[in-house]
């Protein structure tokens, strides 16, 4: 489904918060899915990726009376992509999702899973609305650039300039690319690769889509380390010990630093827990979410 979430020039009342959306002057585009009715839950995907990392959650969700609601991000699948790379900014992809969660007019607050950049998001989200936020899923969450390597700190401080090398890379490149990384982890969903092939060509779909203006959000994200003891929804913080995009350390750390969250390792798995072990992910979310 698509939905246009039409932001007007003006500052909103939301949760005893004010979301300034002068941002946007203009319809912007949001594609989602929504299954199920019950208690809400939003998934909130990774960076270049889309909201199919969520196909193997969405049905034990639906089946166990939940409203399951997920979306493509500002420059990802099948949602707005603005023209100009400056549009590319953590404070703007995190506008075009909460106009989207604000459209849905969900009846009760909604539990929220994010992974990667879309842990981010849902941390954020929980720090300006708490009253809208029922719970936190946080998959291999990134809230620190202090979670990357020397060499992607580097990278992702830069402002990207030229996009044309992005935009003419073809998709069996990327096909390449991650069928090589998955091969690191073995022991994963077809014994040779961590991935299963149908997530692997999905992921490699979801890079080539992408708009190339994407990779500068990372570099307009803030620290969030020193607000999260002001996170107060219980969390379940998941995370893959073979990560190798954000330091597997500092999931414990993040565990430590919220005051109502406990922590899960998948030991065999990286950066994409949810689909490297999707039922052993799925079975951790079901249980958390009974406990609620």
């Amino acid at each position: 489904m698509q939905v246009e979430v039409y932001v007007n020039r003006e500052r909103r009342e939301r949760g005893g918060d004010f979301i300034d959306y002068s941002a946007f002057s203009a319809p912007s585009v949001v594609n989602y899915t929504c299954q199920g009715e019950g208690a809400p839950v939003v998934m909130i995907h990774g960076l270049a990726a889309s909201l199919h990392d969520w196909d193997f959650l969405t049905p034990p969700l639906v089946n166990s009376g939940y409203q399951a609601c997920a979306l493509d991000l500002l420059g990802h699948g099948e949602s707005a992509h603005p023209p100009r790379i400056e549009d590319y900014t953590a404070e703007n992809v995190f506008l075009h999702m909460a106009a989207w969660v604000e459209a849905l007019g969900l009846c009760e607050p909604a539990v929220l899973v994010g992974h990667s950049l879309g842990g981010y998001l849902a941390l954020d989200y929980a720090l300006r609305f708490t009253n809208y936020v029922k719970a936190l899923i946080l998959v291999n969450p990134f809230y620190s650039t202090r979670q990357l390597s020397s060499f992607l700190q580097l990278i992702f401080h830069r402002q990207l300039l030229n996009t044309s090398l992005i935009e003419r890379t073809p998709y069996w490149l990327f096909r390449v690319a991650i069928d090589v990384t998955s091969l690191h982890f073995g022991g994963g969903g077809d014994g040779i690769h961590s991935l299963p092939e149908d997530v692997r060509i999905q992921t490699a779909l979801d890079y080539k889509r992408a708009d190339p203006g994407i990779y500068n959000i990372p570099r307009t994200m803030r620290d969030l380390t020193s607000d999260l003891p002001r996170v107060s929804a219980p969390t379940l913080v998941i995370w893959g010990a073979r990560d190798q995009t954000l330091a597997p350390a500092s999931f414990p750390e993040l565990v430590r630093l919220l005051p109502n969250a406990r922590g899960e390792t998948l030991v065999s798995c990286g950066h994409v827990p949810h689909q490297c072990h999707a039922a052993q992910f799925n079975c951790l979310v079901m249980d958390f979410l009974a406990d609620l």
